[in-house]
């Protein structure tokens, strides 16, 4: 299952074009960003149930849940996503494949050998094919097919639709070798991930015209060269079917047919109860219950004490039972329709667990890492000491803690952004960026500065009042009156604030508590201020409807889903004193004007709301950051670090406005499009960090129309330095020296505090009890011919089995 927070599309994905960002960094100095050996690191082993081949039965058919039918089975477009990764695999030639420990590996079933054979003057790697490797229609696997895919994406001819080149661009002739199963690559300036070239592999006739790249592919795959062959896709069904092929020179698939079926995340739990489908990616929520199916087997028909009606008190069904045989008739229609109802939900759950005892939960880590994104293109974290102090307020150990503690996975924080616990070449490079410290950040948020009163202070250089005078005046008398009254008022102001500051302190201690009550009720909200003004939404009156603007310096953007936005509002104005607690509008704020004393004179500072006590501020405003989350059932463990983070942040005096939006629009809208100050979202592992992380981190260029051209790095935090740190790792040939490369620009990216990567993500399939050789996979790609039923007994397609 894809999940919210992960960028449609796979490390193919990443090898994009450009991407940008801003600002050049003062960077400290920088521990461990040089040299020092490779950490030694183990990851979590992969959970696939594995079984020789002898022992898995030939034949039956096992339905694999997807998210959604892929719209492309071209894996180069930009619509292409896990489920065209994850069909494709099965189909077409993959030539280094990732193994258990994240490395690429060489394929035997279509290559000999591969390897680089001339490096001066020009890179030359010479493919030696297996010679029984064949596409579907019998034709070799051999030079042309490699020609017309190089061709199809060196990026030279933009009549095919490719959403990246990165390798192909490299390449200055592809040719035949000694035969033809010899492909020799020379390459015109050196890439050392050459390995991730041409995986997948299609056949020319996929990639020889931009017609046939750009709609041949989407819908069918005629031709194809893996185990499997495409036999059909049913949208009315939601369903791929492959078979298998019967030209397959490798080991024989063990399955006859394995389908793909679209099942959402919502409906997983009753997909895999009702024998839909026999392999899901699930939630925890999900295998939770399968845990507890499985414990419940030996119940002996006693009542489950998990599920609806599983928390009603005796009292409670006594009180039930009497109503529905009560004298009041309208009264016990409705408790027996209740009651009813209530029964059929706990027959429901009860059918549903006993199925669900047939499926194993499979866990390990997914090959993929949660990150908290800054977005330092505008706003307060423009200023790195402001990122730099965000990420040093985070406990990562403790929102590990909160994602995979409760699954029984390590819950150790990630220490890179280029590699995987486990993967060659994996180092801890956090120390570049600090550890958790308090009073660190708050000192790098004082050089910033953002101070206590700072929210309480008006705009350097401007007098308070002096616009609002001038706006105010109609002749040079009246102007002069204002002034002298303005030049009063702001002495008595002065006045007033260093006697208030005194008496603040003195009632600190007494407070603390209160305080402290008051800011957590405040929390998801966002309360600011102006020049003096209360200010709610971005409107001049208590209860005005906000208007529509973009970009308001001042403004509070709250950028809910219409559903919940009336609600939202209404918190808001309430904060402001505005609403009662019923949501009423106070009688006062309905005469015009608003409610009494609801404007101070101009020049007058008003007290700080709720929100912003204790919270930091700068030239009156106070330092609160948009924070966006996904609202899906799917998102609940990513909301719960959201809140996590908040309050750390709090404890420093940062503000955070929560924003949950729904998933379909959490990408497109908020993230790529930059309306976010913090997000939180998921990275693929890579075998192949130079080519794959450099459009995530490099520096952002400019476009002609001063905008900044965004591919990947949805941060924009970038430098020249790690931009050039990506360049020499590419090109370098030297594994070890390249990974050397790859851990300073680690560090460096650390120290930019653009993304602070938080755990790798928990992997959760269930499966049925009795196939073996999938599950929880790790880095590894799946070996789709040596998936099965364990025994003869499940012959038949499990899809029509009753569990």
């Amino acid at each position: 299952m894809s999940h919210v927070g992960v960028p449609r599309g796979t490390v193919r994905k990443r090898r994009s074009l450009a991407l940008l960002t801003t600002g050049v960094l003062t960077i400290p100095v920088l521990a461990g960003c040089s040299s020092g050996g490779e950490e030694t690191s183990r990851g979590v082993p992969q959970d696939i149930a594995p079984a020789a081949r002898e022992a898995v039965a030939d034949g039956s058919t096992a339905n694999w849940a997807v998210d959604a039918l892929p719209a492309t089975f071209n894996a180069f477009q930009a619509d292409a996503d896990s489920a065209t990764t994850r069909i494709t695999g099965a189909l077409l030639p993959t030539l280094f494949p990732m193994d258990r420990t994240g490395q690429p590996k060489l394929n035997p079933d279509y290559l000999e050998s591969a390897k680089v054979i001339e490096r001066e003057p020009r890179q030359v790697v010479l493919y030696k094919l297996n010679q029984q490797a064949v596409w579907s229609d019998g034709r070799e696997i051999g030079a042309p097919d490699f020609v017309s895919q190089w061709r199809a994406l060196r990026g030279k001819d933009s009549a095919f639709w490719t959403a990246r080149n990165s390798g192909y661009e490299r390449i200055e002739k592809i040719e035949r070798g000694a035969d033809d199963l010899q492909v020799r690559v020379t390459f015109s300036k050196p890439y050392a991930d050459w390995r991730s070239l041409f995986s997948p592999l299609y056949p020319k006739e996929i990639t020889g015209s931009p017609d046939a790249f750009n709609d041949g592919a989407r819908t069918t795959l005629k031709n194809t060269a893996g185990p499997f062959v495409l036999r059909g896709v049913s949208k009315s069904k939601g369903t791929v079917t492959l078979a298998r092929n019967p030209r397959w020179w490798g080991d024989k698939a063990k399955l006859d047919t394995l389908v793909f079926r679209a099942v959402a995340a919502k409906d997983r739990t009753q997909a895999l109860a009702d024998g839909t489908v026999d392999i899901a990616d699930i939630d925890a929520a999900t295998a939770d219950r399968i845990t507890l199916a499985r414990r419940d087997r030996g119940g002996n028909g006693r009542p489950l004490n998990h599920g609806p009606g599983s928390e009603t008190t005796p009292a409670q069904a006594l009180r039930s039972w009497a109503q529905a045989h009560g004298s009041d008739e309208d009264a016990a229609e409705i408790a027996q329709a209740a009651r009813e109802k209530n029964r059929k939900a706990v027959v429901a759950y009860a059918t549903e667990q006993k199925a669900l005892r047939d499926f194993a939960v499979r866990k390990s880590l997914e090959p993929a890492y949660t990150q908290l994104a800054l977005n330092g293109e505008s706003g307060p974290l423009a200023d790195d000491r402001v990122r730099r102090a965000v990420a040093r307020a985070l406990d990562r150990e403790e929102l590990a803690q909160t994602v995979l503690g409760p699954l029984g996975l390590p819950a150790k924080p990630l220490g890179s952004h280029l590699a995987l616990a486990g993967q060659p070449g994996y180092k801890d490079g956090s120390g570049a960026l600090g550890e958790q410290n308090t009073k660190e950040a708050q000192a790098l948020l004082a050089d910033a500065g953002w101070t206590r009163g700072g929210a309480a202070e008006p705009p350097k250089d401007t007098k308070a009042g002096s616009e609002a005078e001038k706006k105010g005046g109609k002749d040079d008398e009246a102007d002069a009156e204002k002034k002298t009254a303005g030049d009063a008022e702001e002495d008595k102001d002065a006045k007033s604030e260093k006697d208030g500051k005194k008496a603040q302190e003195d009632r600190t201690e007494d407070s603390a508590a209160e305080r402290e009550k008051a800011d957590r009720g405040s929390e998801d909200s966002a309360a600011s201020r102006d020049e003096g003004l209360y200010i709610v939404g971005d409107d001049n009156k208590p209860g005005a409807p906000a208007p529509a603007t973009v970009g308001g310096a001042s403004a509070v953007h709250v950028l809910a889903p219409a559903r919940t936005a009336a609600a939202q509002g209404t918190v808001l104005l309430r904060q402001a004193g505005v609403h009662g607690e019923d949501g009423a509008v106070a009688a006062t704020d309905k005469q015009p004007g608003g409610a009494a004393g609801a404007y101070a004179p101009v020049g007058t500072a008003a007290p700080a709301p709720a929100a912003a006590k204790g919270q930091l501020g700068k030239d009156g405003k106070t330092l609160t950051l948009r924070f966006v989350l996904p609202s899906g059932p799917g998102s609940r463990s990513l909301r719960s670090v959201g809140d996590k983070i908040a309050a750390m942040l709090e404890k420093i005096g940062v503000g955070t406005e929560i924003t949950k939006v729904p998933d379909e629009s959490y990408f497109k809208d908020h993230i790529a499009s930059g309306a976010y100050d913090l997000a939180l979202y998921s990275w693929p592992a890579t075998a192949y960090p130079a080519t794959d992380g450099r459009p995530i981190y490099a520096k952002p260029e400019p476009a002609t129309d001063g905008s900044l051209l965004v591919e990947q790095n949805y941060t924009r935090v970038g430098t020249d330095h790690i931009d050039q740190l990506f360049d020499k790792a590419a090109a370098e040939l030297d594994e070890k020296a390249a990974r050397e490369l790859m851990k300073q620009a680690d560090a460096r990216i650390w120290a930019a505090a653009g993304s602070i990567p938080l755990f790798q993500r928990p992997q959760l399939v269930a499966v049925d009890k009795k196939l073996a050789n999938v599950g929880a996979f790790g880095f590894a790609a799946p070996r789709y011919q040596d998936i099965g039923f364990k025994n003869r007994q499940a012959a038949g397609s499990p899809a029509d089995r009753k569990k």
